[in-house]
């Protein structure tokens, strides 16, 4: 199986475990150093072995989902305690008072929809629940479409991942184009409502 970015996502599905697969989804969806970890195309290939038998798919979707939704908690928590108290020093380079400003406005007129959307972006959503915490989104709401988010993309990435090896024979083999397939993708929503907007 070829590697993506010099990681065998097969062997490292294997390796980890039920354990180690939700620790990853946790770390990457709220921890500031998980935003280099391959969650896409972890959920997919994890899918896929369940397809093949050796995961079980429903303590894998919700260990996913778990995970994904106890990421976000998390970070939206720092965000929220931690992010303040940084930006209450005085104004510099890097740090400034208006952009907490800035953050509570965009979460009050886009951020239901950046919380679910973020989840299938790359980097993006390691980040966009510290961002929420910092802008001051309501934890209620936060946690209501964290919820829904943690369920499309959670599940919905390991299940696809799971049809599509029960569907289509020896799909491990087409691994590699089919993950880069998936974070292709992931950006479309982002872009598209990027340019609607503009």
């Amino acid at each position: 199986m070829e590697a993506l970015l010099h990681i065998d996502l097969m062997e490292l599905a294997k390796t980890a475990g039920y354990i180690g697969l939700f620790l990853i989804i946790f770390a990457e969806s709220g921890l500031f150093f998980g935003f280099f970890l391959p969650g896409d195309s972890l959920l997919f290939t994890v899918g896929l072995l369940a397809s093949q038998g050796f995961f079980n798919i429903w303590w894998v979707c919700a260990l996913t989902i778990l995970g994904a939704f106890i990421g976000d908690q998390v970070g939206y928590t720092f965000g929220n305690k931690i992010g303040p108290k940084i930006f209450k020093k005085e104004d510099s380079f890097w740090f400034k008072k208006e952009y907490i400003k800035k953050a509570e406005n965009f979460y009050a007129q886009y951020g239901k929809k950046t919380i679910i959307l973020a989840r299938f972006i790359p980097v993006v959503r390691t980040f966009a629940p510290i961002l929420a915490g910092v802008g001051n989104m309501p934890r209620k709401t936060f946690s209501a479409y964290n919820i829904i988010g943690a369920l499309v993309w959670g599940g919905g990435v390991t299940l696809l991942g799971y049809f599509l090896g029960e569907w289509i024979p020896n799909i491990d083999k087409y691994l590699f184009p089919i993950i880069l397939g998936i974070i292709f993708l992931s950006f479309v929503p982002a872009v598209f409502s990027f340019f609607k907007h503009k």
